[in-house]
């Protein structure tokens, strides 16, 4: 049983209602003097009967259609009423406010050599406050699996000299997920160091806008245009860009030309042709992929 007071609409005997991480269909409802109501209005507390467990005071109740959509809203109240993610940026707020004990690393390097040095140097700078846990290490790109484990463990991910697949990337930026790699394990050790003491400067994180597939290469009098297939989100005149082949980063650049047949254009979107110019560089190959990107302050 728990007590409510009705802000707006009508509370009726029979309802579904979803109040924080519980729900429940109103059995029975009890005025201020202990008489059974069939109906609340606004501004009247009642008492109500039927819920699943025990709310939290101060959360909010919500009547919805049925079952379906209690289930769904209560996830939904979870997942926002879920710790943080813990970043290299948050870090030192979450330690001083007691919220964070252990700081989960999932290490990914290009080569399995470099994971040791770097596990050790990490350990090592444990405080009494707060202890580095290398939770998972492998060489190769950063996955899913990978993503999937700093989400359940509460931790961040960390690479050297590899790539981020994009499927990880997607997932990370959809759950918040803290993603910083690496070419120079001083900068590594040093960033996470700040960041336990509070020192670390804001960073930027880039944010891929679109994609597109290299189909065939066209001269022109400046420069070769690439005539590319957009494949994922957009591509806009002046973006930042780089030049994929294989596993390689080839060269990073910005748009500097976008064209759709015969005229300039501002912006294409996913599932259409377009032809692409690069700033000082002309050098594509048929099967190159096109990432487009910005930054953003990390908040």
């Amino acid at each position: 049983m728990a007590t409510v007071l009705i802000q707006t609409g009508t509370l009726k005997v029979g309802d579904t209602v979803v109040v924080g991480s519980t729900w429940g269909r109103v059995r029975a409802m009890f005025n201020d003097v202990g008489k059974r109501v069939r109906k609340a209005e606004p501004s009247l507390p009642v008492a109500i009967l039927g819920l699943d467990s025990l709310p939290q005071v101060g959360e909010t109740l919500n009547v919805v259609a049925g079952e379906h959509q209690a289930r769904a809203l209560m996830q939904k109240n979870q997942r926002e009423m879920a710790p943080r993610a813990v970043s290299l940026d948050n870090l030192f707020d979450r330690i001083s406010a007691g919220e964070v004990k252990e700081l989960n690393v999932i290490l990914k390097a290009d080569v399995q050599g470099t994971i040791e040095p770097i596990r050790s140097s990490l350990e090592r700078l444990g405080t009494d406050k707060v202890q580095v846990r290398i939770i998972h290490s492998s060489s190769g790109n950063i996955t899913e699996s990978d993503v999937m484990l700093a989400i359940a463990s509460k931790g961040l991910i960390i690479g050297f000299g590899t790539g981020i697949e994009a499927g990880a990337q997607r997932l990370a930026d959809v759950e918040g997920v803290d993603i910083r790699s690496y070419d120079v394990i001083y900068n590594l050790v040093d960033d996470v160091e700040k960041a336990l003491k509070g020192m670390l400067e804001p960073t930027y994180v880039e944010v891929i806008e679109g994609r597109a597939e290299v189909k065939a290469i066209f001269p022109s009098k400046k420069a070769k245009v690439a005539g590319v297939a957009v494949s994922e989100g957009k591509v806009s005149r002046g973006a930042s860009a780089r030049v994929r082949r294989g596993e390689q980063v080839v060269v990073e650049s910005e748009v500097s030309s976008l064209r759709r047949f015969k005229d300039d254009v501002k912006e294409v979107t996913s599932g259409y042709e377009c032809g692409v110019g690069f700033k000082d560089f002309d050098d594509f190959e048929v099967g190159d992929v096109l990432e487009f990107f910005r930054k953003e302050r990390s908040s």
